[in-house]
């Protein structure tokens, strides 16, 4: 076998498979965020939906923006994703629209991870969520991402910082006080529920406090960077070197 150096076209960027839609906030986002590039291990694209605030979409169940967020969506896709995520785990609702408008694969939230994470405890065990505010997240968001609506949740909401900030759109944030509200919220969920044995972070900007929930708490944490960890596996698979198999980038052409 000969390999041509010929190559197959038809997107604007190549090797950046996920496009991550993002939410039109002015925050800080460190390492960990998703709105934060040096998070990932893998290039991705950005594409910001504007007027998607963290407020609308958290209070207003993000009413209205369902079109520019199909129309952003479409960009990162013509542009070169292969699949789409987004910077808000309450985006959830817009999961099945997304995925039959980009006809692609779509990751929206990382609540999609509770049932995996609910089937790998043990007998009388459960997933218990974590989120930026408690009353705002429903059933319906749950029930969106394939979850049980009586999972047990938890908010960041009675802290001083995590929640006001982001919900603010404020341009400063301190990340000490704003992990000791996600630890406050973690201490919390096993005072109520003791039975929670592994948390999913709804917040797709609670990452960088993942670690320290692991060693406060002693349960597995999953966030966006497992779930979109994952979620990039599948769309770029590890190529081992397995004798007899083709080891070509793909939109390359054997003859």
């Amino acid at each position: 076998m000969t390999v041509s150096r010929r190559a197959v076209g038809g997107k604007t960027v190549y090797g950046a498979r996920v496009g991550i839609l993002m939410l039109d906030t002015k925050w800080p986002r460190v390492p960990g965020d998703t709105g934060n590039a040096a998070t990932w291990p893998f290039p991705v694209l950005y594409k910001v939906v504007r007027g998607a605030t963290a407020r609308v979409v958290v209070h207003q169940r993000g009413a209205g923006l369902g079109q520019a967020f199909l129309d952003a969506a479409s960009e990162l896709v013509a542009e070169g994703a292969d699949g789409i995520t987004t910077t808000g785990g309450f985006l959830s609702l817009f999961q099945k629209d997304l995925a039959a408008h980009c006809r692609v694969p779509v990751a929206s939230s990382s609540l999609m991870q509770i049932p995996l994470v609910q089937n790998l405890l043990p007998p009388g065990k459960r997933v218990g969520v974590l989120t930026v505010q408690a009353e705002r997240l429903g059933p319906d968001h749950l029930i969106a991402a394939g979850g049980s609506p009586d999972t047990p949740i938890v908010g960041t909401e009675r802290g001083t910082e995590f929640t006001r900030v982001l919900l603010g759109d404020e341009m400063e944030m301190d990340y000490e006080r704003a992990e000791n509200d996600v630890l406050d919220a973690g201490r919390e969920m096993m005072a109520r529920h003791p039975e929670v044995g592994a948390l999913v972070l709804e917040c797709h900007n609670m990452a960088p406090y993942s670690h320290a929930l692991n060693n406060l708490l002693g349960i597995p944490i999953y966030d966006v960077y497992t779930f979109v960890a994952w979620f990039h596996s599948g769309l770029a698979p590890r190529n081992f070197g397995v004798p007899g198999a083709s080891s070509l980038p793909r939109g390359w052409r054997e003859r």
